[in-house]
């Protein structure tokens, strides 16, 4: 309940030349989970490239009018949630540069841990950006390898071998290049498609749904994708290696119905509820949801506990993100803006409530709250989710170790904050056995503080310092000075 979308990435490439406006649309609209501050497309016919963003939803940005705009058989698409930026139209994508004679647009989905470090080195180069927008500095080191080498496999490879973090990227050339890449651990997801007459990548594979498009697969580790009217190249660029896929991908932010890296997020989050019945029993009367993300995990501890299911809280679904809110009467009125309890369920029972996760354990106290006021007895809080200790480098609002509520408290003070009967959180054995993928390719990082990179090693290591001198530590703070 207390994270932020970050960002989603799309690509498509016609091969019989037809207009793919609107496809690039319906994808983005089936990636709008991911973030909704900005949207933003871009398309080419073979000689110019057109582009277009704004702040918003996908449909306030992509209206009628501007869909008209985006000519061409290729084009690309973005939604953006900022993990770093402050998240005006000045950071929305895509980004639009030139090198060697063509313009190109990029769009990605991540984040930079050596951001700043690299941005300082390049503006001393005398590189100006125009945005505090990590998609910006890739396209700028891009640019500035492409003019050297003029050749999209090379110089995307240097861009690989110079940035440290997450980013799954589709870049657009004027001239009617597509390039799909991931980084060389493919923290981020990256997926792709074929269609009747095209190839679509994604983010989420339910993008390619709305378009009729057969999935086929994920980019591997530090993989690129040319698609050109030549045909499809596919070129490993860097040294292949474990990747380090993000578990939260699984646990909340994608769509249940999507699949990622060769996984079914519905699958895995009911085997999560599984897995809290089996390490957690407790006699109750009904099991419920914290909407949304938690309910395929609460189908799968009904499964396996034999204790009914209910919809006990009601999502209000015309309320945006209310709870970043300045004080703590403010969120608690923001939860009861966005959530109702339903008090004929609720009332002199004993409750089983399953969340995703709990961050700084600010919201999930008044969902309690409203959960208690409504009569239940008992109240028996289950996360899907292993405890949160570390932030997140590499695409993921998480806060600094501060505000993370599971790295300042033990379990059971948790537990008496938030005013629960009882409180179990996801072991990461039991975590990662649901995921199904070996535990070595996955980045479990704000669970372990074990991070895959050595940036956000370097990162995590100066927040600890900087915390243990009593100086405030801010991870934007320590991505923007390097």
């Amino acid at each position: 309940m207390e994270k932020k979308e970050y960002c989603g990435i799309f690509g498509i490439y016609s091969f019989e030349g037809a207009s793919v406006a609107h496809q690039i649309y319906l994808g983005l609209m089936n990636l709008q989970h991911r973030g909704q501050d900005s949207a933003g497309a871009a398309s080419t016919d073979g000689r110019e490239l057109f582009s277009l963003r704004g702040l918003g939803f996908v449909s306030d940005v992509l209206n009628e009018r501007s869909i008209e705009s985006l000519k061409g058989f290729a084009g690309i698409g973005h939604v953006r949630y900022p993990t770093i930026g402050a998240g005006g139209i000045e950071d929305a994508q895509p980004f639009v540069a030139s090198a060697a004679g063509k313009k190109f647009a990029l769009a990605h989905n991540g984040n930079l841990s050596n951001y700043g470090r690299i941005r300082k080195q390049m503006e001393s180069q005398g590189f100006k950006f125009s945005s505090s927008c990590d998609a910006e500095l890739i396209l700028a080191v891009f640019v500035q390898a492409y003019e050297r080498k003029q050749d999209l496999f090379s110089a995307i490879k240097e861009v690989m071998e110079k940035l440290d973090g997450a980013y799954s990227v589709v870049l657009l050339s004027g001239q009617g290049e597509l390039v799909a890449f991931r980084d060389p651990l493919a923290i981020r997801p990256l997926c792709f498609g074929r269609g009747k007459d095209s190839i679509v990548f994604a983010s989420e594979s339910v993008a390619l749904d709305i378009i009729n498009c057969k999935l086929e697969g994920d980019l591997s580790p530090g993989e690129a994708v040319l698609v050109t009217k030549k045909g499809i190249q596919r070129k490993q660029l860097v040294k292949p290696s474990h990747p380090k896929h993000c578990m939260f991908e699984y646990v909340y932010f994608s769509r249940p119905d999507s699949k990622v890296d060769g996984k079914w997020v519905y699958e895995v989050r009911y085997r999560l509820g599984q897995a809290l019945a089996r390490a957690a029993p407790v006699k109750a009367d009904v099991v419920i949801p914290v909407p949304d993300t938690a309910r395929s995990a609460v189908e799968g501890y009904s499964a396996e506990s034999k204790i009914p299911v209910a919809e006990g809280l009601i999502k209000n679904r015309y309320v945006g993100r209310t709870f970043i809110m300045p004080s703590q009467q403010k969120r608690a009125d923001a939860v009861r803006l966005k959530l109702n309890a339903v008090r004929q369920i609720l009332e002199g029972k004993k409750v089983v409530l399953i969340d995703d996760s709990i961050v700084r354990g600010t919201t999930m106290g008044p969902i309690v709250k409203l959960v208690r006021d409504a009569g239940a007895k008992e109240i028996h809080l289950r996360i899907t989710c292993p405890p949160i200790i570390g932030p997140c480098f590499y695409g993921i609002d998480l806060p600094t170790y501060s505000e993370l509520v599971a790295a300042n408290k033990n379990v059971e003070e948790i537990r008496k904050m938030v005013g629960a009967d009882s409180l179990v959180y996801q072991s990461v054995s039991d975590l990662v056995a649901a995921i199904g993928l070996p535990k070595e390719s996955l980045c479990l990082g704000c669970l372990t503080q074990k991070y895959p990179t050595s940036f956000g090693n370097y990162l995590s290591s100066k927040m600890k310092a900087a915390l243990k001198e009593g100086k405030k530590s801010d991870v934007r703070i320590w991505e923007e000075q390097g």
